[in-house]
């Protein structure tokens, strides 16, 4: 099935099931085991790009089942967004039967994604030790919190817990506000691109093997240039206000005589096509604005002249002035207006 009522029950009424689907990626066979996001996030890329993906669930269906208070007719929303394109099928995989059927399933498959516990991919033989025998090709991805080996391999990891732990927490929200967590789920579905990554890198490299993506590692690799500067400078890179970034300026939210204005510049000449549209040409060549790294050295003035300049008038005022001028803004969209302005987008 593609997500449609309750999982099958046999593996092989899965295999003639679901809507076939086009893409670079068809005729390539992947098994999910997986429960949530991460895991399942990544067997969304795949089977959004073409691949057959064979969702297992246990008797009682994937907890993301139950996630969500929001329904669409008898689909769980949380599950149906993580889960379309797909095909599922019940396995007790901890039972004989059910561990003969994985195993008919792994020969014809090319790859298997799981996010459990160390030891719970283990006990159940999702490894590419437990299942070469089976199929010496087969790629096999463990989606962990901290790996499958190590002091933390066992301990639990959700999302929360990998933003607080990783830094990314510290670094998100007013300076004066408590440790901040992304909005959204930054830490699984970062985690599930690249176990998709690493998955396909090991198809395309054309033997079987172990693939073992751990999310605290995903996160730490996109510190990059924030763990630079610790790592060679000794600079450790705090909160600013209003989202600033630490190194552009400016580059951060403006209140506005209406709304939220995003204002990111990166280039200087895009500051001098700013400071002439706002009618402040004389930044262009004033010390203190002229060049990024001088504004970055009085972010401060710089950033409490601009602040003025664009209370004179709404978000979207500026949007309509300064977009079509090539600079990067936007006015901030509510989370529930997203999708329609999206919509409208798409629909032109």
């Amino acid at each position: 099935m593609s997500l449609h009522g309750r999982p099958k029950g046999s593996s092989r009424s899965a295999k003639h099931e679901g809507t076939p689907v086009s893409g670079p990626l068809a005729g390539i066979r992947v098994i999910e085991v997986g429960h949530m996001l991460a895991g399942p996030y990544c067997g969304l890329l795949l089977a959004d790009m073409g691949a057959e993906v064979i969702k297992i669930e246990p008797p009682e269906g994937d907890i993301a089942r139950k996630v969500s208070p929001h329904f669409v007719g008898p689909h769980n929303a949380y599950f149906a967004s993580l889960n379309r394109s797909k095909k599922s099928v019940v396995l007790d995989l901890a039972s004989a039967e059910g561990r003969s059927e994985l195993e008919a399933i792994a020969a014809g498959a090319h790859a298997l994604v799981t996010n459990l516990r160390p030891s719970a991919i283990r006990k159940l033989g999702l490894t590419y030790a437990s299942l070469k025998a089976c199929n010496p090709r087969l790629v096999c991805v463990a989606l962990t919190g901290y790996g499958l080996e190590g002091p933390y391999a066992e301990n639990p990891a959700y999302d929360y817990v990998i933003q607080a732990i990783t830094g990314v927490m510290d670094l998100t929200g007013d300076p004066s506000a408590p440790p901040t967590k992304a909005g959204y789920s930054a830490v699984d579905n970062s985690a599930g691109m690249v176990a998709a990554m690493g998955l396909l890198a090991k198809i395309v490299e054309g033997r079987g093997g172990q693939v073992d993506v751990a999310m605290y590692d995903v996160m730490l690799s996109q510190l990059n240039y924030l763990a630079g500067a610790a790592l060679n400078a000794g600079e450790v890179v705090q909160r600013l206000a209003n989202s600033s970034h630490p190194y552009m300026v400016p580059a951060q939210i403006f209140p506005t005589a209406e709304g939220w204005l995003t204002l990111f510049i990166t280039h200087d000449k895009f500051w001098r096509i700013f400071c002439n549209e706002v009618g402040r040409s004389e930044w262009i060549d004033d010390p203190m604005f002229a060049t990024m790294q001088a504004r970055r050295s009085h972010r401060a003035p710089v950033l409490a002249a601009i602040g003025r300049v664009l209370m004179s008038a709404g978000a979207d005022e500026w949007v309509r002035r300064l977009a079509p001028l090539g600079l990067a803004l936007h006015r901030h969209l509510k989370a529930g207006a997203v999708h329609a302005h999206l919509l409208r987008a798409l629909a032109g």
